[in-house]
């Protein structure tokens, strides 16, 4: 292929994969987002994935489709790429016009900033979206969020979508101090799948399969200093994947330490590192050796861990346990549910009742929202939100109806 036609190929490439909207919410991968597509339960559950991070933190964010009488319905959006809206073009040709899309969250910026522009995409679709929507730093009103009021309902107040075959289950209200955390969960019947934005997440020891079409986010994490180019194999990107986890659990785990400044840039600019995708060497963490004990707490070996994850746990809820349990409580009379399928993580993930209760006597028993060893960053910055009083100390204050 000679320069120029390689050139356009790229273009296109580019265009395929483009959101033009990304400064909105500037994170990674930017304004390139490529999809991964795969059906979850057969003729039933469908997954489109894309990256989403910051400093090559990233991890997988996932807009589910699922069946329903007459068509598709579309929970947790996502940008609405070509590539995206030509995979879910390909499922409408066998299932049905997209009748539905469901906002299930009120506090999920990746979600929210997505929506104007895929209900763009299908304007005879139906909205629903969670109660309590929020912007920052101005509460502004559905119209000026792009959200089109007209065909926009409100889950619970104006009814339930889809009612014969979905069960929708609240979580919360809480007061996050800036607005509401609030989220939906759809029991979906046919396929006996349990759908949540954040909630709950299932991590496996093995690398998500969107990291293959672009590695570069582990490659970068398994280096232990600037210096060293970024060399693909499957125990690099083992070890990225787990240093990615800590990353985005804790923030910032107590295995890791920030090194100077003088050694961060001892490290930079050698001739094996001067791209971009290397950052040029620029590399500001430095792991101590028992580092992967800590992520080994966070990953099923044999099969995923279901969990909620740490960061939800401390910031969202560290004073509404009862809240979060009560929920589980709800969830463990779906008798028929077999599967997980989050928003983020993993996919497909087998939870049943029984998982549900087993899940419910880990947290009543252990330590809940704790300040030390990983979650100590955690700790640090709950306590400086509630000193500067912007998070309350009764998360219930507000709602109490």
């Amino acid at each position: 292929m000679d320069y120029k036609k390689s050139k356009e190929k790229i273009k296109t490439h580019s265009t395929y994969q483009s959101w033009n909207w990304w400064p909105l919410l500037p994170l990674y991968p930017y304004g390139l987002r490529k999809t991964f597509f795969t059906e979850l339960v057969p003729n039933q559950v469908w997954s489109f994935e894309q990256l989403q991070g910051i400093y090559y933190v990233a991890v997988p964010v996932r807009l589910t489709v699922v069946k329903v009488s007459g068509g598709l319905m579309i929970l947790n959006p996502l940008p609405p790429t070509k590539e995206l809206l030509e995979k879910i073009s390909q499922l409408q040709k066998d299932h049905g016009p997209v009748k539905t899309i469901v906002l299930p969250t009120a506090s999920g910026l990746e979600h929210k900033i997505s929506l104007p522009a895929l209900a763009r995409c299908f304007p005879k679709s139906k909205l629903w979206i969670c109660p309590g929507q929020w912007s920052f730093p101005f509460d502004l009103p559905l119209d000026w969020l792009g959200i089109p009021k007209k065909r926009t309902n409100i889950l619970f107040s104006d009814g339930l979508p889809h009612k014969d075959i979905c069960e929708w289950i609240s979580l919360g209200p809480i007061n996050i101090g800036l607005g509401r955390f609030q989220e939906i969960s759809c029991y979906h019947k046919p396929s006996k799948s349990l759908l949540v934005t954040d909630a709950l997440v299932g991590i496996s020891e093995e690398p998500p399969a969107l990291f293959d079409l672009d590695p570069t986010p582990l490659l970068f994490h398994s280096r232990e200093k600037g210096s060293e180019p970024l060399f693909d194999s499957i125990e690099a990107r083992k070890k990225g994947w787990k240093r990615l986890v800590l990353f985005a659990s804790y923030l910032r785990p107590s295995q890791l330490d920030i090194p100077s400044v003088f050694d961060v840039f001892r490290n930079a600019f050698n001739t094996e590192v001067l791209n971009p995708k290397s950052h040029f060497g620029i590399y500001p963490f430095s792991w101590r050796k028992d580092w992967e004990s800590s992520a080994k707490e966070l990953l099923g070996t044999y099969r995923p861990l279901v969990q909620i994850a740490p960061v939800i746990e401390r910031l969202v809820f560290p004073r509404a346990k009862e809240v979060f349990l009560a929920w589980l409580e709800e969830l463990r009379s779906i008798k028929e549910m077999n599967w997980l399928i989050s928003a983020h993580y993993l996919g497909k993930v087998s939870f049943t009742s029984n998982d549900v209760q087993n899940l419910k006597g880990k947290i009543e028993k252990r330590e809940w929202a704790p300040s030390e060893q990983n979650w100590k960053f955690l700790g640090w910055l709950d306590k400086k939100l509630l000193d500067f009083k912007v998070v309350p100390l009764n998360p219930m204050s507000k709602f109490k109806d």
